[in-house]
């Protein structure tokens, strides 16, 4: 399991001591749910990560976008897979609006390769890759843990945050901590300025 999962984990323990039970469970789950769900063009799709089946040892983890029928949406109900992780899961994140859906991932390509982080702009009609970038490390065993997913008030700027271990080809700062910022997410290849605290 990785960082994320363990501190959202803990995070659900906490919140439902302190708020009560149940309600405030719904409630962290409402903001778990808003990080792999969005909508785009009235139809919500969903981001996941799950063990390739059949599937090789070390597992390969395929990160899967699906898109929900409803009365909504003028696509039927589909899924594709976007990228995969060989030999440890991911944490996958989403964010949509009417320009397209942006999906994040952690992933290793195996051995002791680090984990980075990669990002698609995925068509809502299509479920095609139209733009594939994403957070990279020029080292060995270094570990980017999340890529939480944001677009701003503007409906163009894409707004990735999350933690790492290294530093990140590009960025400025330090910390591991960082913010990714994507201007013109979904209608330009414009490189992302990242900001390390």
């Amino acid at each position: 399991m990785h960082l994320f999962k363990s501190v959202v984990s803990l995070g659900a323990a906490v919140a439902v001591t302190a708020c009560g039970g149940a309600e405030g469970q719904g409630a962290l789950t409402t903001r778990e749910s808003a990080l792999v769900t969005g909508t785009s063009q009235g139809c919500t799709f969903t981001v996941s990560s799950a063990p390739r089946q059949p599937g090789p040892f070390p597992y390969i983890f395929d990160i899967t976008v699906t898109r929900e029928a409803s009365a909504t949406c003028p696509w039927s109900a589909s899924s594709a897979v976007v990228g995969f992780s060989n030999g440890t899961p991911s944490t996958v994140s989403l964010a949509a609006n009417d320009l397209g859906v942006a999906v994040s991932y952690t992933y290793r390509t195996g051995g002791p390769s680090p984990q980075q982080l990669g990002i698609k702009h995925v068509a809502p009609d299509t479920l095609a890759i139209t733009r594939s970038t994403g957070l990279y490390f020029n080292a060995l065993g270094k570990f980017i843990y999340a890529g939480d997913l944001s677009i701003e008030p503007d409906g163009m700027t894409l707004t990735v945050s999350g933690t790492k271990n290294a530093p990140l080809i590009g960025e400025t700062g330090s910390g591991d901590n960082y913010v990714a910022t994507f201007p013109d997410f979904f209608t330009s290849e414009t490189a992302p300025s990242i900001v390390a605290f």
